[in-house]
């Protein structure tokens, strides 16, 4: 059966992992995602590692489910092809500055004439309504700028950012939430829209979430900052043989903990007695969890709590995930034979839909494996096609290859 989008077109003209991540989730739920690419390809075709050039390990996670459409922009003739291809679109998604949509010609101004029903979504790191409106962004920026890099500061003593593109992520999950209130909202009026989907306050708002806490009064009632999560004792608790993730969080998680490890005593401790107290005594809280879980073993600790409702789980390395019990019951590891590329492992869509499941169905593309299927899709003839190939507007699959080539010579 078909995903929950089919028959929506989205055309992306984005690089990296924000955009193409975004998309990626869109392709999954159904909808046609065709990617417009630059001779030389998105970054992410050279990251990781690969068989193939072009190939790379970051780029097949993140564009599956898609087509590619190689467009120089730069040379006369690409940009009016891209707008034939909008015509028929639903969806277009980038992740430019919006100076440079302008410069090229296609702000949401410029789309609109072609297209009133298209949803116009930009990504990137600023809102253009503001001072950083002009300034480039990635991850590491816009965590440091989100606060992020500094709650680390907090609890290990120096800035540092997480070991994941957070930001990339959380602000891709909101362009595909946004995207699809905009089609509902147009399923209802016809009306499509601009939407711009800035990074920083995509983040800020992910951060100030919980770290509001003091700040959320006017005047304040204490500083910014969840005591619970800047605890330098929060982290996964050894045992005597490895680590566990054991959080007796709520009352009642706390009491059945207490009665599993037979430390009644902790009971009556009036730091412990409830949830808002454990939190303003949370150093202690964890503390006296860590004594208690380093006296069994890991696998004691899980049979023990295993048919109580406090949340225990095992601490994976990225490696045990790929055999991870559960993950492998729920087929959460798909196995995909590739045309180019040999057999891949990739995530599942996350979601489960009753009656319009997500799934793979495309590969990830070669960089311009389908240009001539698209822009004759799009309206254009043979010779009109032959004619932007022979300017260097538009790359087949075999052109961007022998475009690479003499790149690398």
């Amino acid at each position: 059966m078909p995903g929950p989008l089919h028959g929506i077109r989205v055309v992306e003209l984005t690089s990296v992992v924000l955009g193409p991540w975004a998309c990626q989730f869109l392709g999954d739920m159904g909808a046609d995602v065709i990617k417009i690419e630059a001779p030389r390809g998105d970054s992410n075709r050279t990251l990781g590692a690969s068989r193939h050039p072009g190939m790379a390990a970051l780029y097949l996670t993140c564009n599956r489910n898609k087509r590619s459409l190689v467009l120089d922009l730069k040379v006369p003739g690409a940009r009016d092809a891209l707008l034939k291809l909008i015509a028929t679109a639903d969806v277009f998604v980038h992740n430019n500055r919006p100076q440079v949509m302008t410069k090229l010609g296609l702000d949401y101004a410029d789309l609109k004439k072609v297209n009133p029903r298209i949803i116009y979504c930009g990504a990137y790191g600023y809102s253009k309504k503001g001072p950083y409106g002009a300034k480039g962004a990635l991850d590491d920026s816009i965590q440091a700028a989100s606060g992020i890099a500094m709650l680390n500061k907090l609890v290990l003593g120096e800035p540092r950012y997480l070991p994941t593109v957070v930001a990339d992520k959380t602000t891709a999950v909101t362009v595909v939430y946004a995207v699809l209130a905009a089609l509902f909202h147009r399923e209802r009026t016809g009306e499509g829209q601009e939407i711009e989907v800035p990074m920083y306050e995509t983040m800020v708002h992910f951060v100030m979430g919980e770290h509001l806490w003091g700040m959320t009064f006017d005047p304040p009632m204490g500083t910014p900052g969840y005591t619970r999560l800047m605890s330098q004792e929060r982290r996964p608790y050894p045992t005597r043989d490895g680590y566990i993730a054991i959080l007796p969080y709520l009352d009642a998680h706390w009491e059945t903990f207490c009665k599993v490890v037979e430390r009644p005593d902790l009971l009556a401790d009036p730091r412990f007695r409830t949830l808002a107290d454990r939190v303003r005594h949370i150093d202690a809280t964890y503390s006296e969890t860590a004594k208690i879980m380093a006296t069994r073993t890991t696998r004691e600790w899980l049979d023990l709590f295993a048919k109580t409702s406090v949340p225990t789980i095992v601490v994976n390395g990225l490696e045990e995930l790929a055999t991870d019990p559960h993950l492998e019951a729920v087929g959460f590891w798909k196995e995909v034979d590739h045309p180019t590329e040999g057999k891949l492992r990739l995530p599942a869509f996350p979601v489960n839909f009753g009656s319009t499941p997500a799934g793979i169905e495309r590969h990830a593309p070669r960089l311009g494996e389908h240009t001539r299927e698209v822009l004759r899709e799009s309206g254009l003839d043979d010779a009109a096609i032959d004619a932007l190939l022979a300017s260097g507007a538009a790359l087949t699959a075999d052109g961007a290859a022998k475009t690479a080539a003499k790149g690398a010579d």
